[in-house]
């Protein structure tokens, strides 16, 4: 009642309206560009339920208690990306992308992780609307512009006391084809594989011990019944294996390896050197490796190498990379993306807040006829899409 209260008052005054989970996305998804109202969907956090392989919460539930309740009901979250612990569900969703469990499941936007969002729409008298399947993704990844998720139904995946380890190398061609072996090994069950060029474990002060001087590291998240596997195969590309935690131990010891991979990578960098930045990229599945290797070639010690194996939207195992950038000029951050693209990579530039420019320009048209559905004046999230922004003439000419 207090979100539909505030909404109908928004609608009714034509006051901007931008939702927030808990404020942990990198391109500022929720920083409103034209004041008004933040609506804070943080309270709004219960818990559904779970039946078999899916469930079901509120939007603003946080993904570290989704997990909580569901893994007691032999289930977990198919995806948890690092900021896990204060993210939300509906944050997720609208401002994510995926994270650990992706090399199985792919990112969110894969076909059947999402299953059902209920939503509402901005008008004086707020309807209540559930979309299933496809129509559900096209409030996926849009910052909340096109409509106000407040429930979401996921598919689960069967729960796995996930062993943690780090394996270190002394040379990067044998830490990158480990990494790539391993994270496809189709009878190797695995939630994480996380590649680490140097100098970046370097940043990572509280593994220190952990992490020879020099050393490329992989991150993993192993099943049990893996970690032979994952341990013959270490020693085979001339790696050690310098770190592992049991799931009971990193339960009781409340630190987790996940927290050291996706964008807390950047993150511990970050705390030790203020003078970095980052891209995202995105490899071809048949040439990634060859595609790292040249680039490393090219940009090594400028552009540091970290590299989250997983699954596309499509199926294909792929390398998506997090690079880390020694930064100089804008002009020079640009010129390093070029040659990103150059060698056939695919540049999501994390440094732009418009949802078109973080998707290459290339937006399905039903994300703004969904606009028009739930937000017809336009008052949610104003200014971060584009395509609504250039039709606004058109409708008010017609």
């Amino acid at each position: 009642d207090e979100i539909r209260q505030v909404v109908a008052a928004c609608a009714s005054a034509g006051i901007p309206l931008t939702v927030r989970g808990s404020g942990t996305g990198n391109y500022g998804q929720c920083t409103p560009l034209h004041g008004g109202v933040i609506l804070d969907l943080s309270g709004y956090n219960a818990f559904g339920w779970v039946r078999g392989g899916t469930g079901r919460a509120q939007a603003g539930i946080r993904l570290a208690d989704f997990d909580a309740q569901a893994r007691p009901l032999g289930q977990e979250l198919r995806w948890l990306p690092s900021t896990y612990r204060s993210a939300t569900l509906g944050g997720l969703f609208g401002g994510g992308f995926g994270g650990a469990g992706s090399i199985n499941h792919g990112p969110l936007a894969a076909p059947g992780n999402v299953l059902a969002v209920r939503a509402m729409t901005v008008a004086p008298e707020p309807q209540i609307i559930e979309l299933r399947g496809a129509e559900a993704m096209l409030l996926h990844h849009t910052y909340g512009t096109n409509g106000i998720v407040l429930e979401l139904e996921v598919a689960l995946t069967p729960t796995v006391a996930w062993t943690e380890c780090i394996a270190t190398f002394d040379a990067f061609d044998a830490a990158l084809e480990f990494a790539d072996r391993f994270g496809s090994a189709p009878g190797l069950e695995k939630k994480e594989v996380c590649f680490l060029a140097a100098p970046i474990p370097a940043y990572f002060t509280s593994l220190a011990e952990h992490l020879p001087t020099g050393c490329h590291a992989v991150l993993l998240l192993v099943a049990p019944q893996s970690e032979a596997g994952m341990r013959d195969m270490v020693a085979k590309h001339g790696g050690r294996v310098t770190y592992r935690k049991t799931a009971d131990e990193v339960k009781a010891g409340n630190k987790t390896l996940v927290e050291y991979t996706w964008n807390h990578t950047t993150l511990h960098a970050l705390k030790v050197d203020k003078g970095l930045t980052y891209i995202q990229s995105g490899f071809n599945p048949q040439r990634r490796i060859e595609q790292v290797k040249a680039l490393e070639a090219a940009l090594g010690g400028e552009v540091m190498m970290h590299l989250e194996f997983l699954r596309t939207k499509e199926g294909a195992f792929n390398c998506s990379g997090l690079q880390i950038i020694r930064y100089t000029t804008e002009e020079r951050l640009n010129q390093i993306m070029q040659i990103y693209r150059d060698h056939g990579v695919q540049i999501n530039n994390p440094h732009v807040y418009i949802v078109e420019d973080g998707k290459q320009n290339n937006l399905d048209p039903a994300v703004v006829s969904t606009k028009q559905r739930f937000d017809p004046l336009g008052l949610l999230n104003p200014g971060k899409l584009r395509s609504w922004e250039a039709v606004q003439p058109l409708r008010q000419t017609a």
